[in-house]
């Protein structure tokens, strides 16, 4: 399989769930995926975002060895907004080894405390950020009240998101 073409042929899910098991558990498909994703071809990122974040939903080892250019990608300001959400998205899936945990958990508050950061972002950010606190009290109220601060943009969808992940 051409992958890039592949990618490029069509944006559905049907494509996409093709991609992902021919990507399966190998990890030189995988990389050869995340190469495309971390691309600088806007079409070819953005389409390469959905088959990525569900083979890491399906096999989350593939993305250990990426975290920290994952985690770059995340703290860049000119990338498009579908990799923030398909790495925030790919982010509440695994275990985030404890060597990165503190800057995740920085970078999700940020994109949290973004009032122009899409509702998508904003909500796989609560959740990634959540279970990163789920032993800390007090960075759970942080995030309580971080997750209020905007109600002009409070979704239903990230009202719905911060009850069932903080009881608000």
């Amino acid at each position: 399989m051409n992958l890039r073409d592949e990618i490029l042929a069509e944006h559905s899910k049907q494509q996409t769930a093709k991609i992902v098991d021919w990507v399966g558990d190998d990890p030189e498909r995988f990389a050869e995926l995340m190469r495309l994703f971390l691309g600088d071809v806007y079409r070819i990122t953005q389409r390469a975002g959905w088959p990525l974040s569900n083979c890491v939903e399906k096999y989350p080892d593939l993305i250990k060895p990426y975290f920290a250019k994952l985690l770059k990608q995340l703290e860049r300001d000119d990338v498009h907004n579908a990799v923030r959400r398909n790495v925030v998205r790919i982010l509440q899936f695994v275990e985030i080894p404890k060597r990165y945990s503190g800057r995740v958990f920085d970078i999700c508050y940020s994109l949290l405390d973004n009032p122009s950061e899409t509702v998508a972002v904003r909500c796989f950010s609560l959740s990634v950020a959540a279970n990163l606190a789920k032993d800390s009290p007090e960075l759970l109220d942080e995030l309580r009240l971080i997750a209020t601060k905007y109600p002009q943009v409070a979704t239903p969808g990230f009202r719905s998101r911060a009850r069932r992940v903080l009881g608000v």
